[in-house]
């Protein structure tokens, strides 16, 4: 264990036996291949066989630079310095739909924002409606009219749920008890303004002009509040031509980080998402513990933390914790040169994202307008971020607000480094995945934090549908990173550490999981239905490397589940999506190929963000019944696969009654059986399965 000023960094208390055996399972590999090359049979399901068996093996390599060295973190935000000494911090928000992102759900997000325990005069809110949307911005209004009284409220009685939609909720019953009459009354008078805000947005959002989204536009930009009680809250809404290029999430997020260097210019800045609010008002000064951390304060380019969801259902059978990605994944990265950038939770260094290397100098100030646009008022402000003396001008706040419209206009970024080399990359529409990934590459850090109390958290979807649509979306973007001029393979290697080089490998090619599953899901099976042996007799020596692989891999599996809070139900739940997902990423390969011959126009498919209110749909999720209405087509190549195995699985059967060939097809018969049990509950919820009406 290492301690430090204001955190510290523990090793996996059984690191050693980890790295034993990935040793022991990479000899067993070997052996495994060793067979297949001794046995070399010129047959089709052989030369199948051993294609998926390099996929996996592939795969599982890679996979285990995130086992080997993961490391947690706590932090001592007791030993920060005084309010009035800590930096500035810049919020920003990003909405495009109000139909898909309702507004009430989107100014709870900023409403939570706001309440941030950080000092209001440190703070400042930006929310970006890349929509430009009637709504959004009345919202914000009423958001910010409401937030003068829910702020001074939460601090005066160290109200921890921040977010009113969950103060007033059941979750937020704990706040409520052995509070003091002049609490209750209080607290009854902020909940009528917040239910006002809420029927003022509601009875705003009935007309359908105020819900329309306005894709031709000029820039607009209101500073909604300046009065000292609360932090400053501004919307910005980018300039948007049709027959111009806006970069989608990344383009916003870029215009964000000019127009807040000019009117707050806050050195770090934390992004989240319109649906995720901030659940734990300190996640601020957590992350400062990093960040002015004397030992990480010169490199650590970004602190993530995880996305977590308040109605997860005990069973969680669609895995939307993610608990492999934000426990295994993370915290291996961690313990390398750090895990990679989430789209939300993380609060990021400006300067990482402007400047280049960490021992980068200010070379990219000596020539700042190719790098950074014309605007002289903007350089100036980097000027400040870089510590240079720079003379302040006197600047009114309308010569603000006019340059703020020249930095957030279309045309600002053309012939500059803006998503290249300077703020988000445009890379790939990923943009918080490359631009972690690109961060690395230049020398960076990053950090990551778990704390007990989630410090965000968002609503996580109840059935397949969106959760596969935004799967796919991040699979093919993946896949086009692996084949791009910024591929781990070429450009990685020859700027970050091999193994933490081998984490952002195995990401960008996930996708290929789906056809070693594929393959091992159908050739075994069709195997065992003719009678053709693919594995070694149980009886044979070499049997046993095949067996050792299975149960060695199980065993990691579930000692991380374990080990990571869960149980032996989440263990054996995690198994079915992810080979269900895994079988699923098929379509990302697909979308990519076509992506990438020009086939399909770049687009950004948003999630549905809405709150679903089906009761029969949030019931059979409740209950861990699977749910595919409306996810016929990502279904299809799992149906094709339980039907396969279903028929091999009874004609095998009787055949095997028949031949008495035990010996040569327990391998077989063990996997189609394993396929079986594991599928039951999808193919349950198959045959339940609706076409969505309309």
């Amino acid at each position: 264990m290492a301690t430090f000023t204001l955190h510290k960094e523990t090793v996996q208390s059984w690191l050693l036996l980890s790295r034993t055996h990935i040793l022991f399972h990479f000899i067993c590999v070997l052996f495994l291949f060793y067979y297949r090359i001794k046995n070399f049979i010129v047959s089709y399901p052989w030369i199948l066989m051993t294609l998926a068996e390099t996929i996996l093996s592939v795969m599982w390599f890679f996979n285990q630079a995130y086992r080997w060295r993961p490391v947690s973190r706590s932090v001592m935000t007791e030993k920060l310095p005084a309010d009035q000494n800590l930096p500035g911090l810049d919020i920003f928000v990003c909405t495009i739909d109000p139909e898909k992102e309702p507004t009430v759900e989107v100014m709870n997000t900023v409403v939570s924002a706001v309440a941030m325990d950080y000092p209001s005069d440190k703070l400042c809110v930006y929310l970006s409606d890349d929509g430009g949307s009637p709504v959004t911005l009345y919202g914000i209004k009423e958001a910010s009219q409401f937030a003068k009284a829910w702020v001074p409220f939460c601090k005066k009685y160290g109200v921890k749920s921040r977010c009113p939609k969950v103060f007033f909720s059941p979750l937020g019953e704990d706040e409520h008890v052995l509070r003091s009459h002049e609490f209750e009354v209080e607290r009854d008078q902020i909940k009528v303004k917040y239910e006002k805000m809420q029927k003022n947005i509601e009875k705003f959002s009935s007309d359908p002009k105020n819900l329309c989204m306005v894709n031709d536009r000029a820039s607009r930009i209101e500073i909604i509040n300046e009065e000292s009680e609360i932090p400053r809250v501004i919307y910005v809404s980018r300039e948007r031509r049709p027959s111009l290029p806006h970069k989608f999430k990344g383009g916003a997020l870029n215009t964000l980080l000019r127009v807040s260097g000019l009117i707050s210019n806050g050195p770090y800045v934390l992004a989240v998402d319109c649906d995720m609010y901030c659940n734990d008002p300190s996640s601020a000064k957590q992350a400062m513990c990093f960040f002015l951390d004397p030992e990480t304060s010169k490199y650590i380019a970004f602190v993530q933390f995880p996305q977590m969801f308040h109605n997860l259902s005990k069973k969680d059978i669609y895995d939307n914790q993610s608990r492999t990605a934000f426990k295994t994944m993370w915290q291996g990265m961690d313990g390398l040169r750090g895990p990679g950038l989430s789209g939300s939770g993380n609060y990021l260094n400006r300067s990482a994202l402007l400047f280049g290397s960490p021992n980068q100098k200010d070379e990219y100030l000596h020539d700042a307008k190719n790098y950074f646009g014309g605007s002289t008022t903007y350089i100036e402000s980097l000027k400040a971020i870089r510590g240079q003396q720079v003379i302040k001008k006197n600047i009114s706040k309308e010569e603000i607000l006019q340059e703020a419209q020249v930095v957030s206009s279309c045309s600002y970024e053309s012939n500059t480094k803006w998503g290249t080399e300077i703020g988000f990359s445009y890379g790939i529409l990923l943009e918080s995945t490359i631009t972690g990934y690109l961060l690395h590459c230049r020398g960076w850090k990053s950090a990551y934090l778990y704390p007990k109390t989630p410090c965000f958290l968002g609503c996580a979807p109840t059935d397949i549908k969106e959760g596969m649509l935004q799967l796919v979306k991040w699979l093919s973007e993946l896949c086009l990173l692996a084949i791009s001029k910024y591929s781990p393979f070429t450009y990685g290697f020859s700027r970050m550490s091999t193994i933490h080089n081998f984490t952002y490998c195995f990401m960008s090619i996930s996708s290929i999981y789906a056809i070693g599953f594929i393959l091992y899901g159908i050739v075994p099976q069709v195997c065992f239905f003719k009678g053709i042996p693919v594995f070694p007799k149980v009886t044979d020596p070499w049997f046993v490397v095949f067996a050792i692989l299975y149960i060695a891999t199980q065993i990691q599996h579930l000692i991380e589940v374990i080990s990571g809070d869960g149980s032996v139900s989440m263990w054996w739940d995690e198994q079915r999506i992810w080979i269900l997902k895994s079988v699923t990423s098929l379509f990302a390969m697909i979308e990519a190929v076509k992506k990438w011959l020009g086939l399909n126009k770049k687009k950004f498919n948003l999630s549905n963000k809405a709150i679903d209110t089906d009761k029969e749909k949030i019931k059979k999720y409740e209950q861990g019944r699977f749910d595919f209405q409306g996810a016929a087509l990502y279904m299809s190549p799992m149906i094709v696969l339980l039907i396969v195995n279903t028929i091999c699985f009874f004609g095998g059967l009787w055949r095997l009654f028949k031949i008495r060939d035990f010996e040569d097809m327990f391998g077989q018969l063990f996997l189609v059986s394993y396929v079986m049990a594991l599928s039951y509950p999808i193919f349950e919820g198959i045959l339940t399965m609706k076409s969505k009406s309309g």
